[in-house]
């Protein structure tokens, strides 16, 4: 359990070809993350912002237990979701 504001990297080669990993990587993080904290979890350029394809999978997952917000494009191409854990 993460007791502490992080950031997960899903950006890598493995990740840019497979958006299931994605997405189910990104649940595990935020599964991790302790009440009170969040994760900013940083997906690859080439899906897009993750508030198309990741947002319905948390809130199905984690329901009001989370609130999320889409930070930005970071230099690096990839996209910035924070997530915080409030239960």
């Amino acid at each position: 359990m993460k007791t502490k504001n992080w950031s997960v990297a899903l950006e890598d080669d493995e990740y840019e070809e497979n958006r299931e990993l994605v997405i189910q990587d990104a649940l595990v993080a935020i599964k991790e993350t302790g009440k009170g904290y969040y994760v900013n979890v940083v997906t690859p350029a080439a899906f897009g912002s993750p508030v198309n394809y990741l947002l319905t999978h948390i809130e199905n997952t984690f329901g009001d237990s989370v609130s999320m917000k889409y930070i930005d494009q970071c230099g690096c191409g990839g996209h910035v979701l924070r997530v915080w854990k409030h239960k």
